[in-house]
């Protein structure tokens, strides 16, 4: 009942497909091939991005605002860090001065 059911792989039954034959070829001398002519490439058909003095400003004001908001993030979280080691810190103290004051009666 616990033991491990484990199954059975089948008897492979031989080869299922043919195998293929691979003929060699013969290479002439003296045939030569022409390289293939390529066309010029045109530039990017894509319309350019042009700058305006409120898409700039806009650009600036979502740049401070994402700096800003990971300032605080991260500000946020070492604070949170600071806080835990004084109180882990306050906790040993005090677990000290309880254990020192037993040793003592």
């Amino acid at each position: 009942m616990f033991r491990p059911k484990l199954p059975t792989m089948p008897q492979p039954t031989g080869q299922v497909t043919p195998p293929t034959v691979v003929e060699p070829t013969t290479i002439t001398p003296g045939t030569s091939v022409s390289p293939p002519t390529l066309a010029p490439v045109a530039g990017p058909a894509g319309p350019t991005v042009q700058l305006t003095p409120g898409t700039a400003l806009a650009l600036v004001g979502g740049g401070t605002a994402v700096v800003l908001v990971v300032g605080a993030v991260l500000v946020s979280m070492l604070l949170a860090v600071a806080v835990t080691a004084a109180s882990v810190a306050v906790c040993a103290v005090v677990l000290r001065s309880l254990l020192a004051s037993q040793h003592r009666r």
